[in-house]
């Protein structure tokens, strides 16, 4: 098996939306608006300050991907690396495509200087928090709070 991480291109975006729309599904039972999710991918193309999104490819066929967006902290002086929206699809799962991709996202925050990576994930998913924890990762003593507007 021959797995790639790269940087998405415009071209992925039908496959990124896509998988949010699953993702969102199998990890919270939500539907997300397929158009508004597409335009929020593009947005991302549109404005490379919100982030950038990476893919992976196993045996050149996109498989997963994730998104990185920025937090800056003025305690570190630096910027927190955010990873969000990750999808593998089913068949790729437990075979290390999170990892490499995770993987490129480290390195990538490491050359940029990055002060942390962070992510957050569903209470209930064991699986993903045991994932999680096995690169390393630790769990913040933070509670995460929202108001939607």
């Amino acid at each position: 098996m021959s797995l790639l991480v790269r940087v998405a291109e415009r071209g992925d975006i039908a496959n990124i939306a896509a998988w949010n729309v699953a993702m969102a599904w199998e990890t919270e039972q939500k539907r997300i608006d397929p158009a508004l999710l597409e335009r929020g991918v593009s947005a991302v193309f549109d404005e490379p300050r919100r982030g950038f999104y990476l893919v992976a490819e196993r045996d050149g066929v996109p498989v997963g991907c994730l998104l990185v967006t920025y937090e800056w902290s003025d305690w570190r002086c630096g910027d927190f690396w955010w990873i969000q929206s990750v999808y593998v699809v089913a068949e790729a799962r437990r075979n290390g495509v999170f990892r490499y991709m995770y993987e490129a996202v480290e390195q990538r925050a490491r050359e940029a200087k990055a002060v942390g990576l962070r992510l957050y994930v569903e209470t209930e998913n064991q699986r993903a928090q045991g994932t999680y924890a096995g690169l390393g990762m630790e769990r913040c003593h933070y509670f995460m709070y929202e108001a939607m507007l």
